[in-house]
């Protein structure tokens, strides 16, 4: 049995995900070889510290009692270079202003020589190059497949399934709440504004629906793609972005009338990377409804491959960061 001694930086939303399918999955590792014993977790008032491992359980129950798991006066940083562990589970919130808390984090465990799995696009967006170079220097494992997609697989599939095969291009449905609001906006005929209100109450936009809605937060997905999948060397400032705030009621149903339906595509290449509202056929793989996320893989060798799943969520995201835990740590897979 290999343990695997780990922190969770962040008990938000992902990182409250991540520790409930620790939980779920305690079995399933144990039976891989692996037990994994989870020594802090952090948020934004403070930290739970074990090294013998902290109660998951309980962190969970007091994050919905009190509001923190905050025990002691600790930072991700703090945690990092105090206490001893292999791997940094970072699910902090993104910025991609600066990078936030999550690339001090990540810096942090590199220059102390863990692995990191993250969730966080924001200091991939910004600092892609330095982390990548960072983490080789220490000798670390870094893993991002939560970063794009949610649960659907793009970077693994497209960097070891795919291996061998010259990727061309790849384009998608990287945002579940544009596809909410374009696919609800058909059904009901409704304006952008009706739609966009009816999703901030169902939760499924967010109170600032910005980064959403203009495209942005696509943008930063195929930021990471474009670098780690096509080995660019680019920031949100190379992608050409235009956001939903325009599309019509008239105009998607117009497009459903001659057999499209319109859906906000990313669509990154090694000549070029952007964002737009652009016409799918209705019998297309892309043209998925509701909050899912698609991704069209074209290859050299394999023509296209597509993957169709949930983009957001906690668990489904933490099911992203089990699999690069597995991948990195596992031995009888």
């Amino acid at each position: 049995m290999k343990t695997v001694y780990c922190s969770i930086l962040g008990f938000g939303a992902i990182g409250q995900g991540v520790a409930e399918v620790l939980l779920m999955k305690k079995e399933y590792l144990e039976r891989i070889g692996l037990e994994v014993k989870v020594v802090a977790v952090v948020d934004s008032k403070g930290a739970t510290v074990n090294p013998e491992g902290v109660d998951l359980a309980d962190c969970l129950a007091r994050k919905k009692t009190d509001g923190t798991v905050a025990l002691e006066n600790l930072s991700g940083v703090d945690v990092i270079r105090s206490i001893p562990h292999d791997l940094v589970l970072e699910t902090t919130p993104t910025n991609i202003l600066t990078g936030g808390a999550g690339l001090q984090n990540m810096l942090a465990a590199f220059q102390t020589g863990k692995d990191v799995i993250t969730s966080n696009k924001g200091p991939l967006t910004l600092k892609y190059r330095e982390l990548i170079e960072t983490a080789k220097a220490a000798g670390s494992h870094f893993r991002f497949e939560a970063t794009v997609g949610g649960s659907m697989p793009i970077v693994n599939l497209a960097n070891e399934v795919l291996a061998g095969n010259r990727i061309k291009s790849i384009k998608g449905i990287l945002n579940g709440t544009c596809n909410y609001i374009l696919t609800r906006m058909l059904e009901e005929r409704a304006s952008y504004n009706d739609i966009l209100a009816e999703s901030m109450q169902l939760g499924i936009a967010e109170t600032d629906p910005t980064y959403d809605v203009e495209g942005i937060d696509t943008a930063c997905k195929l930021v990471i793609l474009a670098n780690a999948i096509f080995g660019l060397d680019v920031t949100y400032n190379d992608v050409e972005v235009t956001g939903i705030t325009k599309v019509t009621p008239e105009a998607l149903e117009m497009a459903y009338e001659r057999g499209h339906v319109i859906k906000l595509i990313g669509e990154v290449s090694r000549e070029r990377i952007h964002v737009a509202p652009r016409l799918v056929p209705i019998n297309h793989p892309l043209a998925v409804g509701g909050t899912l996320n698609v991704a069209s893989v074209d290859t050299e060798l394999a023509g296209e491959i597509t993957v169709t799943g949930k983009g957001a969520g906690p668990i489904e995201t933490a099911s992203a960061i089990l699999s690069d835990l597995v991948a990195i740590y596992g031995t009888d897979r």
